[in-house]
């Protein structure tokens, strides 16, 4: 009724207008007019005044139970409170995130719908020729939530206490020494990979279907070196079943403060991490994906999130969703180059 009286207003203006003298064209009011149309309904107008209306889909791209469900679960309660919705966490597994990033790229790029990913987001372009979307054109990083480090792990019963003996054992009887993961392309799997390049040893590449397997058959002795996350390793450690040789992060893990990083252990320049990230489709209005961004930040620096990061093992990453970005197009980067050197390939 208000935009209605407005329009009128304009189009014919009450007499006592003209008693004031205030000349305004016929011109003057019609473009007046347009400009009151335009602004009303004006999406970017639209949106930063109104959004969010509805809840919120945080979309994961790994099953229940992982770090990356459990961290959609712990961020998703906060960041409604902070945008004012409700987050709801759906699971879409399978196929190393591509089903769910597909899902997510072709959603309507409202708000709406964001993603959770991992590394894999990362990985997969160097691993998969034929993606179903293209990571870098169909989605906006929003932020990364936490770098978690992997630790190197042998079996107690194998005769390596550093990871210099486990090189020159290596050296000594190339190909002779095996590393489990939980599958082709997996996070582990390249970390052994680029610790092998790094160290220019040979070793064999036992991938498992999941990481629960793998390190079943680690702690069991049938293979003796894993590249495993801390959080999701921490208790074996700390029970004698497995021995910790090395974190692969830049400075030494505070759950495991004896354990020397791989720098320190004589392997520099070896600095890698698992991620988890989050993502909207590029399309998204940059007035939502600034309120987004702005949240996440927000919640990321509390007390409480940074203390159950610390618990898996991690730690809050640092910088904005730009910082972010660059971040994980130096990895797309490195594992590229990896990838071609040492022809590894899923398609």
């Amino acid at each position: 009724m208000q935009l209605r009286h407005n329009v009128e207003t304009l189009i014919h203006p009450p007499p006592f207008c003209w008693s004031l003298d205030l000349k305004i064209s016929f011109n003057q009011r019609a473009m007046l007019l347009t400009a009151s149309l335009l602004w009303s309904w004006c999406p970017c107008s639209l949106n930063a005044q109104t959004w969010p209306l509805k809840p919120i889909v945080l979309v994961v791209t790994y099953p229940p139970g992982g770090t990356a469900d459990i961290m959609a679960r712990t961020l998703a309660s906060p960041l409604g409170q902070v945008l004012g919705t409700t987050v709801v966490v759906e699971n879409k597994p399978g196929a190393s995130g591509q089903i769910a990033a597909s899902f997510v790229a072709k959603s309507l790029p409202d708000g709406y719908t964001i993603m959770l990913d991992a590394s894999s987001f990362s990985v997969n372009p160097s691993l998969y020729p034929n993606l179903p979307y293209q990571p870098e054109k169909d989605f906006k990083t929003l932020g990364i939530l936490a770098l978690y480090p992997n630790v190197l792990l042998v079996n107690p019963s194998f005769p390596v206490r550093a990871v210099k003996e486990l090189v020159s054992l290596a050296k000594a009887k190339p190909n002779s020494i095996s590393f489990a993961s939980s599958g082709n392309g997996s996070a582990q799997h390249l970390a052994g990979v680029l610790f092998a390049n790094k160290t220019k040893i040979e070793m064999q590449h036992v991938p498992y279907k999941g990481a629960g397997i793998a390190l079943n058959d680690v702690m069991g002795g049938q293979i003796p070196v894993f590249f495993g996350s801390v959080g999701s390793t921490i208790q074996y450690i700390e029970s004698k079943k497995l021995l910790a040789l090395a974190v692969t992060s830049g400075k030494r893990v505070p759950s495991l403060p004896d354990v020397p990083t791989m720098s320190e252990a004589g392997i520099p320049s070896y600095e890698i991490y698992e991620w988890n990230a989050l993502f909207a489709p590029s399309a998204t209005p940059k007035d939502l994906l600034q309120k987004l961004t702005l949240a996440i930040a927000k919640v990321t620096q509390r007390e409480d999130f940074k203390e159950r990061v610390s618990k898996l093992g991690g730690e809050v990453f640092q910088g904005d969703s730009e910082v972010a970005e660059r971040f994980i197009k130096q990895q797309m980067l490195q594992w590229s180059l990896l990838a071609k050197d040492k022809l590894i390939s899923i398609d």
